[in-house]
């Protein structure tokens, strides 16, 4: 039986749409991990991070659950943990060879 992750790199090899997806998810799920770590090292509830940042509760409850909306209030959150974000621009196919980054 296959292991999980070898199936996983297969699929990156073979579907670049499914390599930027996954990433993607994955780069999400680490910035809710940071913010989770983060409010739960500073005794913090969701709804006083949130007050903290001008926000509601339940979005701090959507980007904790990896879903984002918003980038900026991310970048916010991020920043106030001493983080910073960089973004950068991939090409999804073998024939877009450039790659940029944007800081």
């Amino acid at each position: 039986m296959k292991k999980v992750d070898d199936f996983i790199r297969e699929k990156m090899e073979k579907d670049p749409d499914f390599k930027a997806r996954y990433t993607w998810t994955m780069q999400k799920a680490e910035i809710a991990k940071k913010i989770i770590k983060y409010r739960v090292k500073n005794k913090l509830t969701q709804a006083q991070l949130a007050r903290k940042l001008g926000v509601t509760q339940q979005y701090i409850s959507k980007i904790e659950e990896g879903e984002f909306s918003n980038l900026e209030t991310a970048e916010k959150i991020l920043y106030l943990m001493g983080y910073g974000v960089k973004i950068s621009i991939i090409p999804l196919h073998k024939k877009h060879s450039e790659e940029l980054a944007i800081t």
